[in-house]
């Protein structure tokens, strides 16, 4: 955790978004919640929202339809050629493209990155407000819901090339964070944290 003197520091937001999405029937970016935005284009405005900054969107399965949807929304895209082998190649790919930024107007590059999946419809911009309080460099955090770890997730620059090294398959920064504990921020009282992977897991509404 940070002390109590330590400041914010500059927080990217990476939405992962290339999945084919085979049990849900068509890739998860392109559902769409009650009000018929696609959840890939509102995970990227809750990062906006939330103050992160840039927001970049990694692509993949119908690469072309999820662009189109974000053509005109603050977010970067970066697609995955080899996202078939699961979600690590779509973290190597924002982790990799967020490390080539170069520094904002500001002149602050990320020092931090929050991490989220586009299939987490319970995701609230107070969440990941309530995470990226506790970003450092060295930092890595984990939203939890009644204890049970969940997302976002947020990596600290220092960890970026150690996750790439270790994000394979389907698990993502899963191995890294096993090896190296991250710090838990209890969210239930937020959100449910629940991410959906087939129709009948659905919220009401969404489609």
């Amino acid at each position: 955790m940070k002390s109590a003197d330590s400041q914010q520091v500059p927080v990217a937001g990476l939405v992962l978004a290339a999945g084919a999405g085979r049990r849900m029937g068509t890739p998860k970016a392109l559902v769409r919640d009650p009000a018929g935005v696609p959840w890939v284009v509102r995970a990227a405005r809750i990062l906006t929202a939330s103050g992160c900054s840039p927001v970049v969107v990694v692509v993949g399965a119908a690469a072309a339809e999820v662009r189109a949807e974000l053509t005109t929304k603050p977010a970067q895209v970066v697609e995955a050629t080899n996202w078939t082998e699961g979600m690590g190649a779509s973290l190597r790919a924002g982790l990799t493209a967020l490390g080539d930024l170069p520094a904002s107007a500001s002149g602050a590059a990320p020092q931090a990155v929050v991490v989220v999946p586009v299939d987490v419809p319970g995701l609230a911009v107070e969440v990941v407000r309530r995470v990226a309080a506790e970003a450092q460099v060295d930092a890595l955090v984990r939203a939890a819901y009644g204890g049970v770890p969940g997302h976002p997730v947020v990596i600290g620059r220092d960890h970026w090339a150690g996750v790439i090294e270790m994000a394979r398959g389907d698990e993502g920064a899963r191995p890294y964070l096993r090896r190296n504990r991250p710090l838990f921020v209890e969210c239930a009282d937020l959100a449910d944290g629940r991410d959906v992977d087939t129709v009948e897991d659905l919220p009401p509404g969404h489609r």
